[in-house]
């Protein structure tokens, strides 16, 4: 359009001159004919009259014809933006005339985008829906997240143990190889370095036109598939490296980022372990059969080529020991999780694996089965608040346990001293927490159990001198949100050992931000290797009351009370 304004510029700018004296020679009156000559031998005046008014016509003629002969053929073609932007228009003025504004929206929702215009989160996630997206081919990652990479392949994907390498033939043109550690820690360089990495390698089939090469017949050229797993069931590859072996990590760093990542699928998903152990699946099995309906593929041993025709290598993760809803596809929170862990270990042995998955698992009740539910005047016994106390032996040692214990007594719980080692089955923990009101704990990787707690039970968690933020980011938090009460008894400075070996006004003891500001490391070196703690046990009887007194507050006994209450409160309004 530009280009035929420049022309027509320069057609007007050149033809001035003849429009000038054209229009000059009409407005001026045509001189008197000589009298020695005649037009057309005579006729004279009407004649004269005649020809002086077709002449302009004929030369207006000339003219129009001369101006169409210099004009470009390229200015007389529309060009196809032109003519798009032009249908745009158009059919946006038809959906303004003709449809209301909701059904526009919903036109928009429904259109078909490709994998590349998506986020590779929304991939990641399965909200890309399906349609054409769903059968093209893609290969992203997303590196947004400060604790883990996470990548993503659609396509012919097939796994290369013997390179630590997955292989994506047919992948998207342009698409770059892609290097990952699946382990949700990346923050972490010297823990990081020690996690197997996985190289995925795009292959794109070059001229092949649109046809895959088991099409073209060079599907030999690719690595033969010896286990080929049904379409549409996915591989999901993770590490239980790094930190596996503390049962803290074991939830926050590895099950449930694996629940987040994995649990959209229903069990129709692959998990595919790097860095496999098999004490770890021994541990974890009761869990990992909820999540999945195949057998663990162990990366590193299993020779054998897998084929899959999607792949998600990493694991989302949220925090610390937590789900967040909001950024959950489906709005699975916590709680989910924790019914899932309820679900695997409170099942009879007899019990088969079928027939817990047509059972879907439903978040705990409210009410621990402890203490029945009495009326006032009944006699019988009532049963006394059972309260777990977890114990350490190397360090972070309860130095006056037998004065705790009998502090609980006089609080009005029945105490069970429980001393956790690595070969304590999780069954085992799981009977004796799902059961309990209260569980007291010094911080440590052992609090982690509270996650088989039930909502409106309370953690108790004893904080040493220097661990005041991690006490609260690891384990205040998380149990709030999974609706248990929550208390801290802070250790004053007297009552920590630190004091004997540094004094009790030393800057270890009364200024823990100064070891702590040196790394994680040093602060681990003091606060959680070396301390031990005296409790002052009237103080700690103050928070078991507190205890004592939100249980009954919190239960269906102190619920149902509650709303007795009411109702009296109400009827006697309205008797009023």
């Amino acid at each position: 359009m530009q280009q035929a304004s420049s022309h027509q510029h320069h057609y007007q700018h050149s033809a001035k001159p003849p429009v000038s004296r054209s229009s000059s020679w009409i407005r001026r009156s045509p001189p008197p004919s000589p009298p020695h000559k005649k037009l057309w031998g005579g006729g004279g005046g009407g004649r004269s009259r005649y020809v002086c008014r077709i002449v302009p016509l004929l030369v207006l003629t000339v003219y129009s014809i001369f101006t169409v002969v210099r004009i470009p053929s390229s200015s007389l073609v529309v060009s196809n933006a032109d003519s798009e932007r032009v249908e745009r228009r158009e059919d946006v003025e038809a959906f303004k005339t003709h449809l209301p504004s909701n059904q526009n929206n919903l036109e928009a929702r429904e259109e078909t985008r490709s994998p590349a215009s998506l986020p590779c989160s929304a991939l990641i996630n399965g909200e890309a829906g399906g349609g054409q997206a769903a059968a093209e081919s893609a290969l992203c990652c997303d590196r947004s997240h400060y604790r883990s990479d996470v990548c993503y392949l659609r396509g012919d994907v097939r796994t290369d143990p013997s390179t630590s390498s997955v292989l994506l033939y047919n992948a998207p043109r342009g698409s770059a190889p892609e290097k990952v550690r699946p382990y949700t820690r990346k923050f972490e360089g010297s823990i990081m370095s020690t996690i197997d990495e996985v190289t995925i390698v795009p292959v794109v089939d070059a001229g092949s036109n649109g046809t895959t090469a088991g099409d073209t017949g060079k599907d030999s050229l690719r690595r033969r598939c010896d286990v080929r797993h049904p379409p549409g069931v996915p591989a999901v590859v993770f590490s239980t490296g790094g930190y596996t072996g503390n049962v803290y990590h074991e939830f926050s760093d590895g099950l449930i980022p694996l629940f987040i990542t994995a649990q959209r699928f229903a069990g129709e998903v692959v998990f595919v372990v790097l860095e496999y152990h098999y004490w770890w699946l021994g541990r974890y099995g009761a869990v990992l059969e909820r999540l999945t309906n195949y057998k663990v593929v162990d990366f590193r041993y299993d020779r054998r080529v897998h084929c899959f025709s999607e792949m998600i290598v990493g694991l989302r993760i949220h925090g610390e020991l937590v789900v967040d809803p909001k950024l959950m596809p489906n709005g699975k929170g916590i709680q989910d999780f924790q019914a899932l862990l309820h679900q695997g270990y409170s099942r009879t042995p007899s019990a088969t694996a079928a027939a817990a998955a047509a059972q879907p698992p439903v978040p705990l009740a409210l009410a621990p089965p402890s203490r029945p539910c009495l009326r006032p005047d009944d006699h019988a016994k009532v049963a006394k608040p059972k309260l777990v106390i977890f114990i350490r032996k190397q360090n972070r040692v309860l130095l006056n346990l037998p004065h705790i214990v009998t502090a609980c007594r006089r609080a009005g719980f029945a105490p069970h001293v429980m001393n956790l080692r690595r070969q304590t089955p999780l069954p085992a923990i799981h009977a004796a927490l799902s059961s309990a009101d209260a569980m007291v704990a010094v911080h440590g990787a052992a609090v982690t159990h509270f996650l088989f707690m039930r909502p409106g039970s309370v953690l108790l968690q004893i904080v040493p001198v220097g661990l005041d933020w991690a006490a609260d980011a690891f384990y205040g938090k998380p149990a709030q949100q999974l609706g248990l009460g929550y208390l801290e008894y802070k250790v004053a400075p007297e009552e920590s050992s630190l004091a004997a070996e540094y004094g009790v006004n030393s800057t270890v003891v009364r200024d823990p931000s100064v070891i702590s500001s040196r790394g994680w490391w040093e602060m681990k070196k003091v606060y959680m290797d070396r301390q031990n703690v005296t409790v002052n046990v009237k103080r700690f009887g103050e928070l078991l009351r507190s205890a004592r007194l939100h249980l009954k507050n919190a239960t269906a006994c102190g619920k149902a009370a509650a709303t007795t209450a009411a109702a009296a409160a109400a009827s006697a309004t309205s008797w009023s």
